[in-house]
């Protein structure tokens, strides 16, 4: 195995959630603020297992797309995954869907992201909205290394501080996620959704 097949790659993300007038607070500050990425507007399918899940991301703002595993699951309160991510072409996305919907997936869900990325001193962000997750933050830093994660997470938690939002407990992650999870399952979102007047 070549030494480039051994790199890890692990995302250190921490989440906010909050309404509309503190969305559209930070995305003036982050607008003059921070270096601004570019839209970045997503229409993803997720095929959840019991302790990781797989996706298939669509992106509609760069007209490319990829498949996602996360080697963990946000419904256990984790903030930190390792991932293994593959290009495709966006002409194979319903391909990979079609792919993964054939397979025994705990259960499946669509979401339409409406989303903003930046940079903040070291930190990506990505200001969103969701059906499910409506307003919301998601904080993240890359490392290749497991030592590298707590140093991340401290690192992500200045930047929330000086942002003035609250970081989600492990707590209130899982009961949100699952809570999130109980109304896909009864048909609470839709499978392909709108954009929001963002």
């Amino acid at each position: 195995m070549s030494k480039q097949n051994k790199i890890t790659r692990i995302e250190v993300e921490l989440r906010s959630i909050f309404d509309k007038k503190k969305y559209e607070q930070l995305k003036f500050f982050l607008d003059k603020n921070a270096e601004y990425l570019g839209e970045d507007n997503k229409d993803v399918c997720f095929f959840i297992l019991k302790d990781k899940f797989v996706k298939s991301v669509k992106n509609i703002s760069k007209g490319d797309a990829k498949i996602v595993l996360k080697n963990n699951s946000i419904t256990k309160g984790e903030s930190d995954f390792e991932e293994i991510e593959i290009p495709i072409s966006q002409s194979n996305f319903n391909k990979s869907v079609r792919l993964f919907e054939a397979l025994p997936f705990d259960q499946i869900e669509w979401s339409y992201q409406k989303r903003h990325n930046y940079v903040y001193k070291g930190v990506e962000l990505a200001l969103k909205w969701t059906q499910s997750w409506g307003y919301h933050l998601e904080l993240e830093i890359v490392t290749n290394s497991r030592a590298k994660v707590e140093d991340a997470k401290k690192k992500i938690e200045r930047v929330a501080k000086e942002l003035d939002v609250h970081i989600m407990t492990k707590k209130e992650l899982m009961d949100f996620s699952k809570k999130a999870d109980e109304l896909y399952k009864k048909g609470k979102f839709k499978n392909k959704q709108k954009d929001e007047n963002l």
